[in-house]
């Protein structure tokens, strides 16, 4: 406790002491306060959201992906995906977040099936992807959501970009084959 009680401490200096890091934290917190300045991503992903509401406004139907939201197509996609589709829609925000939540779950799923196989890299490695994937999407979404303050990672395996995808498929891939060698090795196969 002592420890995060001291990290704690030296982020508030760190933040306080750096003017640029503490308007951009001032900025984060109220965005409205200056929606064209420090608060524009922010203030734009939050009227995106806004005017998804329930279903959406259909797919292609977004005003924001036009112009007003800065990196539409890799950062705030999922911004894009709310206004698009809505909370509720065909796929809308909800089902992203549930299948993201899926991924993670059968990652370490795959990872704990490996440790009880006395395979313990693979184990690992599956669930390093698992948290690796999660964290990265659950940073994107509350980035969109206003949650957390901006930060410019992507949404894995939705957002534009060619080494992005790249290497989540390429974890995508190890993840399988780590999956293929429990099952290789639950059939008495071997691997």
């Amino acid at each position: 406790t002592l420890l995060f009680l001291f990290l704690a401490l030296a982020f508030v200096v760190l933040i306080w002491t750096s003017p640029y890091r503490r308007e951009r934290i001032f900025g984060f917190m109220d965005p409205w306060s200056d929606a064209f300045g420090k608060g524009y991503q922010l203030s734009h992903a939050l009227i995106a959201f806004g005017r998804g509401e329930w279903f959406g406004v259909g797919l292609g139907g977004s005003i924001e992906k036009l112009f007003y939201l800065p990196e539409a197509h890799t950062d705030f996609v999922f911004a894009v995906l709310a206004e698009e589709l809505g909370l509720l829609g065909v796929v809308g925000v909800l089902a992203v977040i549930v299948l993201f939540g899926l991924l993670v779950q059968r990652a370490f799923a795959i990872g704990r099936q490996a440790l009880l196989l006395e395979r313990a890299y693979g184990g690992l490695v599956a669930q390093g992807i698992g948290i690796w994937i999660g964290v990265q999407a659950f940073i994107n979404m509350g980035v969109n959501m206003g949650l957390l303050p901006t930060k410019g990672l992507t949404l894995p395996l939705m957002s534009f970009g060619g080494s992005g995808i790249l290497a989540n498929c390429v974890a995508l891939a190890i993840l399988l084959r780590v999956d293929y060698e429990n099952r290789a090795l639950m059939r008495g196969a071997p691997v």
